[in-house]
């Protein structure tokens, strides 16, 4: 049965019809079948190459046996252990399907079709997925020197501005903006105008004492979003959370879907919290990769952004360049992502790998270069 047909009897939102939906960085399995090879090393999507914590796989195991109950619809274990790590009450938090099931809930919750969002253009590009698909005006304000410029999103604020997003520190360029410069774009947003800030790489950020965490920030009209899928090692488990006010935790509970996230996840997540030995070796092992990647491209000539995420980002002098690089290391057996989706086309983004992953990669670049 052919169901292809006649779809323009009804009358599908144009925003739908020409959205460009979000492309994951491709699978190990989907470049061996295309290249005839064994072993593949992706290098692409920001996954913490270690694996995930044994407390928290000794979790979802044992949670496995309650999987024929819907699970928690307040996730209150889990929300119980996030607000005794962050010192946060209960009810400024939510949990989803990841953190961008909450930008979802956020956007249904706050905004109407006539409101407009602003964000950089070269930052997340799940967001921009989200905003298209919801049918509000984005705003792009262009990255300065690769960096959230916050002096002009804060110029760019109209009346129709509702919602404001940030991603500290930033994906796809690694760095992110300092507490003076977050404190003096504050003073110029209004207080109606909601601030989303990403917080997707906190563990790797956190000890820096010029980071803005937005913890330290009694602003009403921020919400925060943290993962669990970088630095936890659970990308396929999809579980993410946010803070904020309780009155509009109470307003966003409404919206979301009701039995998110799961039994295991939610067991993985209370788990991982707890597993500091884990996350602290995966830290190390993190910021010595990314010492080899600056290493690697000084010595190759290559110019890149100084990251405090999982990856770096490297910078080169067109779009071709960049897609005659990345053809030639899938036919090495190496994923790594350019960045066309995030509106950065002459760049490359490449995830710390395992140790000997790294070596493998910077010299298969140095043979490609």
């Amino acid at each position: 049965m052919d169901k292809s047909k006649n779809l323009n009897i009804f009358s599908i939102p144009r925003n739908i019809i020409e959205l460009e939906p979000y492309k994951p960085g491709r699978t190990i399995e989907e470049i061996k079948r295309e290249y005839g090879l064994n072993k593949v090393i992706k290098l692409a999507s920001n996954e913490n190459p270690l694996g995930v914590s044994p407390l928290a796989i000794q979790a979802m195991f044992a949670s496995i046996n309650q999987i024929n109950r819907y699970p928690d619809i307040t996730s209150s274990l889990l929300c119980a252990k996030l607000s005794e790590v962050f010192n946060i009450s209960i009810d400024n938090i939510i949990t989803a399907h990841g953190s961008e099931a909450i930008i979802q809930v956020i956007m249904r919750t706050f905004l109407l079709e006539t409101d407009e969002v602003i964000t950089a253009s070269g930052t997340f590009v799940g967001f921009y997925v989200i905003a298209q698909a919801r049918g509000v005006r984005m705003k792009l304000v262009p990255l300065k020197d690769y960096r959230f410029d916050l002096n002009a999103i804060a110029n760019a604020i109209t009346e129709k501005t509702k919602l404001i997003y940030l991603v500290n520190p930033n994906s796809p360029t690694g760095n992110y903006f300092t507490k003076t410069e977050f404190g003096e774009f504050l003073k110029l947003v209004p207080e109606n105008v909601l601030i989303i800030l990403d917080e997707a790489y906190f563990e790797f950020v956190k000890e820096r004492d010029d980071f803005p965490d937005s913890l330290n920030y009694s602003h009403n009209n921020i919400i925060t979003l943290r993962t669990f899928s970088k630095a936890y090692g659970l990308a396929g488990m999809r579980i993410g959370y946010g803070f904020a006010n309780p009155e509009f935790i109470k307003l966003m509970m409404k919206v979301k879907l009701p039995f998110e996230p799961g039994i295991p996840q939610q067991a993985a997540g209370v788990a991982a919290l707890s597993d500091k030995q884990f996350l602290d070796y995966y830290l190390e092992m993190n910021r010595t990769g990314r010492e080899y990647f600056y290493d690697c491209y000084n010595k190759l000539g290559i110019e890149y952004i100084k990251s405090d995420t999982n990856f770096v980002m490297s910078i080169f002098d067109s779009e071709d360049r960049v897609i005659n690089i990345t053809e030639k290391l899938l036919r090495k057996g190496i994923i790594v992502r350019p960045l066309k989706a995030f509106r950065l086309p002459h760049c490359i983004r490449v995830t710390v790998g395992l140790p000997e992953e790294n070596e493998i990669y910077c010299k298969a670049l140095q043979n490609v270069l």
